[in-house]
C-alpha cells in the first residue's frame, strides 16, 4: 500500500509494509525540485534515517534498474 500527498515544496509518496512476517518501517519519499529523499524509522535506534539523492543519482538509479550486472555512464538527459 502507498500513499501520495502534495505538499508546499514536495510530493510526499509513503510505502506501507503490509507482508505478515518481518514487516519494515514505513518509508517517507520526498520529491523536491533539487533533490530526492528517503526516509524511515530504525526500530533499533528509535531515530529517523534518512538518504538525499540528487536527481541525476536518481535518472541512474531508474536506469540501473532494467540494465544487466556492469557499469555505466549516462549519456545526455534521458
Amino acid at each position: 500500500m502507498f500513499t501520495i500527498e502534495h505538499e508546499f515544496d514536495a510530493t510526499l509518496i509513503t510505502l506501507i509494509d503490509e507482508g505478515e512476517q518481518h514487516l519494515q518501517g514505513d518509508i517517507s519519499i520526498n520529491a523536491f525540485e533539487d533533490c530526492i529523499t528517503v526516509e524511515q524509522l530504525d526500530h533499533h535506534t528509535d531515530r529517523i534515517q534518512k538518504v538525499t539523492f540528487s536527481l541525476q543519482q536518481i535518472r541512474d538509479l531508474t536506469a540501473a534498474l532494467d540494465l544487466p550486472e556492469g557499469s555505466y555512464r549516462l549519456k545526455g538527459k534521458p
